[in-house]
């Protein structure tokens, strides 16, 4: 079964929700709230300054997505996209669903003579995930993650 590559839509809104949830648990054993996941999710699909989101469809149903943001790199003069938000329902991994939103994202921004490239984060212990960005092409970096999130529990 062939995998389709389309940008999400208004339509998807409920379908992403319920994956940055389970991307969350899965991957984190993060609860997210629904009050600020929701209006986040549909910030971006109002406003691609937010952002984009791609589904990926398999057998006409939707079977994963990812979230693409940008970040302007003085360093090169041009833009990373970074795929943020990766979720994959369970029955459809290993199937291709990732590698085809990915070589989709590339697609594009390899024709974008403004992006510089493609970066992603992954949790430390999601070596699943990790094998995955690996297997198509991606390494891993010197750089280390650090934030001060302002909307975390105490």
């Amino acid at each position: 079964m062939a995998v389709t590559v389309r940008p999400a839509t208004r339509a998807d809104l409920d379908q992403l929700i319920a994956f940055n949830a389970s991307m969350a648990q899965e991957t984190e054993g993060k609860r997210l709230d629904p009050a600020r996941l929701q209006p986040g999710v549909a910030a971006v699909l109002a406003d691609t300054g937010r952002g984009r989101y791609l589904v990926a469809e398999l057998g006409g149903r939707v079977a994963g997505a990812l979230l693409l943001t940008r970040e302007w790199s003085d360093w090169r003069n041009g833009w990373f996209w970074w795929i943020q938000s990766v979720y994959v329902v369970p029955e459809a991994r290993g199937r291709g669903v990732y590698r085809a939103l990915h070589e989709s994202v590339l697609a594009e921004a390899r024709a974008d003579t403004q992006v510089c490239g493609v970066r992603l984060y992954v949790d430390q212990d999601n070596r699943a995930a990790q094998a995955t960005y690996a297997a198509v092409g991606m390494r891993r970096t010197h750089y280390l993650f650090y934030e001060e999130d302002f909307t975390a529990p105490a």
